[in-house]
């Protein structure tokens, strides 16, 4: 490939069948400690990212997640969360797999080596100028990924990418390449492991990020949140109640009449 796979590089550690299980807890820990230290120091193109997609979303545009596998799962599961979270739409952070949904669950045999499927499938949501993709691919030599990536930058759609591996295809073609190096997985190959914890680090960033900059949340509270079971009803209730200094039943009340944290919080007077 013309470049240095680190996340294919043999583990550092040997023998893995023989040690004890407190051994292999310990060990696989240490090497994810090395993990945020790399995210930190691709805080610079982090930031460069959120920039230019923070502009296009303010101007209505849309996130894409794109991977196959781990990463694409991870993606899948970002956007997921978005809606519920910020009470954002469904379509403004959407996470796209190799092999669609069912992939999500179980593996689909080389769906991940179609060079064109990717920007086929980006197509079906009619993405234009206005959206960002993310490729997302740990190896970075993904063709599902690269294919969608290239696709996008022929039609003046901003990209970037998650991988782990710097000077990789994937590399290249990103407009924004954020390259967290975490070094050789624990099981030689596994990057599910360290590869993966890195990307939902910096997933984690970017979307909580953008929905800051896009007002999604109020000091440090989640006012926009779906209340879609219990337990966020009850953190509901707790915000309304130290925004307002009401008592618990008048905080029920604002929230089943208005719906949300923050139109009970601004419609009390």
């Amino acid at each position: 490939m013309g470049f240095k796979k680190i996340t294919e590089q043999v583990s550092h550690h040997n023998n893995l069948e023989k040690q004890s299980i407190n051994e292999l807890l310990t060990n696989i820990n240490l090497e994810d400690q090395k993990v945020a230290t790399a995210v930190q120091k691709v805080i610079p193109k982090i930031n460069f990212l959120v920039n230019q997609i923070s502009k296009k979303m303010k101007l209505g545009g849309r996130l894409f997640y794109i991977g196959a596998g781990t990463s694409g799962r991870l993606g899948v599961v970002d956007a997921s969360e978005c809606p519920p979270t910020f009470g954002v739409s469904d379509n403004l952070v959407i996470g796209i797999i190799a092999g669609g949904d069912l992939a999500i669950r179980k593996a689909v045999e080389f769906a991940e080596d179609d060079l064109s499927q990717g920007w086929l499938d980006l197509k079906k949501h009619n993405i234009n100028e206005l959206d960002s993709v993310i490729g997302i691919a740990a190896s970075g030599t993904t063709p599902y990924v690269i294919g969608a990536l290239k696709e996008s930058n022929n039609h003046n759609i901003f990209t970037g990418c998650i991988s782990c591996n710097p000077e990789s295809p994937l590399d290249k073609i990103a407009q924004c390449s954020i390259i967290p190096i975490v070094g050789p997985e624990f099981v030689t190959g596994s990057t599910r492991m360290k590869s993966g914890t890195a990307q939902k680090l910096v997933l984690n960033m970017i979307s909580t990020t953008l929905m800051i900059q896009l007002g999604k949340i109020k000091g440090n509270k989640m006012v926009d949140m779906q209340l879609s079971n219990n337990k966020l009803v009850s953190r509901a209730e707790k915000m309304v109640m130290e925004e307002t200094n009401l008592e618990l039943k008048e905080a029920q009340q604002l929230i089943k009449k208005y719906g949300t944290v923050r139109k009970a919080i601004e419609n009390y007077k």
